[in-house]
């Protein structure tokens, strides 16, 4: 019984209209003219771009986003939760090898996932982009054929990457979408994308003016660096294979000491024996309770040299060369040392070789994936940022019969790897700079090589100006001297706040000697605060404009100007010296501060082919300082010559000065 009230009316003609409309289409048949069965729905048609696309069509399409814990007030800290999709899709006639895609991210987005890709970097999940984005690399399909020769194979010649993870910053009734998109492949132009409210596209086109260097290869061509990653597969297995792993320091500045090698195992795999390196861990319990255990029901995990989706991987030290288990290959056991050509050439390269097991669905010989998100560290040596493995001809082998034959291998791989600049406050080295016309020395920027803490001290505070004298004692043992110098020198009321110490295990003084009428003289300084003494160090420094071309000698470093590149000097020591120690205690421990590691050299610079220098304005500073390859943190500015300091006066006061320096230096250290 319906009750009705009466202010209250039912539009029962509507209602009746409604069932019978849906009666209607119920019964409706859609009749298919000679219907067969079992035929498939018509595929929706594809965009207009991407028919007209002649190349390779890019799209990046926003799906959704959802708020995430915890809720706050402030818009900018407030993060979501999305998902989104980019798309690849290779509509042009040459097969596009090894794709990668630059999606500009611009919210502070932290990627979780990113199913049909990998977010180069050598980090792994979760990424954080920042506001400049990052680049997305194919796998596993890194290559897309053509249509043609897929017959129009959707999933051969087009990849599709799932994205989903954390932003920041976005309004409610806004939607997130990236700055740009871009295709990085060689041989291709791309224009500016075609913006719309939750998607962009745009098509890459053949660049008629790219001509690829080689032709005859089969994969991807070998990319340039300053350091390669080359994975080899030397045998091949349905459930195993052997591997062997090349690393080759190509950059003249390059360098490592101690290498940990760390990559990313994405299908399972897990290395059974190795030789020529070492894993720093040895779990069987990781492959007992995963995937490996679950599949390999029998198998003893005891033997197994690692079983961890991210291994850190050692070099083996120099005794165990010629071990017959772990050692006896070429490059091997150096203690992780890999030095740059220009010091020594057979300590460029080091090679270790591994037993790797597979895991369903990889189990026939030719489901080959080398591991991703390679990483590579050392001590005080640069930092590198490699890129994805690439697949490129397989590496030719001279036959151990030595009757002319190469062995291939049956699979190879490309990791290429660059150096990137120190962030700020992240160095491993620093330099201070001081000249003859003053006597304040500009010391090294406050945390150039971090700080952990800054309760006790300002780690956003210009460092203070020092006395020559104070760059010979630990940092801790500046305080008293820097008042005192504020004091003498009348440079004003101190902070309530110090500012905090540098943190550098390595500091180099630039001090600018003398400046004549034909040429100039630098003394260059290193200083080891650490405990262990560098091997085989060397440094280099960059010279501004053309200084390069007026360098003539380094008197108490082995020296040289790099050919390759004109303005930069390359020095280590001399033999004999080629260790800079660690600091040792003073002549009196209860009382003298700890004693760095030194070793010191004059450069001397001619004008013949630089006249138009301005030394004491600021070009008699290098303007890159790089230490066993990694580059040290720079002062913001270099110290000042006022009227009263002038080098017109006479070079005497500069003799002075410099002999007095050394002198101090000497007697500080003997």
């Amino acid at each position: 019984m319906i009750v009705r009230s009466e202010g209250m009316k039912i539009p029962w003609m509507n209602l009746i209209n409604c069932i019978v409309l849906v009666v209607f289409c119920y019964s409706i048949e859609v009749c298919n003219g000679q219907d067969y069965g079992g035929e498939e729905a018509v595929k929706a048609a594809p965009p207009p771009a991407q028919e007209n696309c002649d190349g390779v069509f890019v799209t990046y399409a926003f799906d959704n986003r959802e708020r995430e814990y915890p809720f706050v007030k402030n818009v900018t800290a407030q993060s979501w939760a999305f998902t989104s999709m980019l798309t690849v899709i290779n509509t042009g006639l040459f097969e596009l090898k090894s794709w990668k895609v630059h999606v500009g991210f611009q919210h502070n987005e932290i990627l979780i996932s990113t199913d049909g890709a990998v977010a180069m970097g050598g980090d792994g999940f979760p990424v954080k982009t920042g506001k400049n984005g990052t680049v997305l690399a194919g796998f596993p399909q890194a290559d897309l054929k053509t249509a043609i020769d897929t017959a129009g194979d959707f999933t051969q010649m087009a990849a599709q990457v799932k994205i989903k993870g954390t932003q920041f910053g976005v309004p409610t009734k806004s939607t997130p979408m990236p700055k740009s998109i871009n295709l990085l492949n060689d041989g291709y132009k791309c224009p500016a994308p075609k913006k719309f409210k939750t998607f962009m596209q745009m098509c890459c086109k053949k660049d008629p003016k790219f001509k690829p260097k080689n032709t005859s290869i089969k994969f991807m061509e070998r990319q340039k660096g300053d350091l390669s990653f080359t994975y080899d597969v030397l045998s091949a297995f349905e459930s195993k294979y052997q591997a062997q792993v090349t690393i080759d320091n190509i950059s003249p500045l390059g360098r490592l000491d101690r290498w940990n090698l760390t990559w990313e195992w994405m299908r399972n795999e897990f290395i059974y024996s190795m030789k020529g390196a070492y894993t720093h861990k040895k779990d069987p319990s990781e492959c007992i309770y995963g995937p490996q255990g679950q599949y390999y029901k029998d198998f003893d995990f005891s033997t197994v040299m690692n079983c961890q989706k991210k291994p850190v991987i050692s070099d083996l030290p120099p005794e165990m060369e010629n071990d017959d288990k772990l050692g006896k290959l070429p490059f091997c056991c150096k203690n992780g040392a890999l030095l740059p050509t220009t010091m020594n050439g057979t300590k460029a390269r080091s090679i270790f070789q591994m037993e790797v097991f597979k895991l369903p669905p990889d189990m026939n010989r030719t489901a080959l994936y080398p591991p991703q998100n390679w990483k590579i560290e050392g001590r005080v040596n640069p930092s590198y940022k490699c890129g994805p493995p690439i697949r490129v001809d397989p590496t030719g082998f001279p036959d151990p019969s030595k009757i002319g034959i190469t062995l291939n291998a049956v699979a190879s791989w490309q990791i290429t790897c660059n150096i990137s600049r120190p962030q700020p406050k992240q160095a491993k080295c620093c330099v201070s700079f001081s000249a003859f016309y003053t006597d304040s020395v500009v010391p090294c920027n406050t945390c150039a090589c971090g700080c952990e803490q800054t309760s006790k001290c300002d780690g956003n505070a210009k460092p203070l100006p020092l006395p020559a004298q104070a760059l010979l004692v630990p940092f801790q043992d500046r305080e008293k001297l820097a008042k005192e110098w504020n004091r003498i020198k009348r440079l004003g009321s101190m902070p309530n706040k110090l500012p905090c110490p540098d943190n550098c295990g390595v500091s180099i003084n630039w001090h600018l000697e003398s400046n004549y009428k034909t040429g100039w003289t630098a003394r260059m300084t290193l200083f080891n605060w650490g405990n262990d003494p560098f091997v085989d160090w060397f440094t280099a420094v960059q010279m501004k404009k053309n200084l390069g071309d007026g360098y003539e000698n380094v008197y108490s470093f082995n020296g040289t100007k790099l050919p390759q590149r004109t303005n930069t000097i390359f020095m280590q020591g001399l033999k004999g010296l080629t260790y800079l120690v660690g600091q040792v205690n003073g002549t009196n421990p209860n009382k003298d501060p700890k004693v760095p590691g030194k070793q010191q050299s004059v450069i001397s610079f001619l004008k013949k082919n630089t006249p138009n220098v301005n030394i004491e304005g600021g070009d008699g500073f290098p303007s890159k300082v790089i230490f066993n390859g990694e580059e040290c943190a720079l002062p913001p500015n270099f110290p000042k010559n006022h009227a009263a300091f002038k080098s017109q006066v006479g070079l005497l006061p500069a003799v002075l000065l410099a002999l007095l320096t050394f002198l101090l230096l000497t007697d500080q250290f003997h």
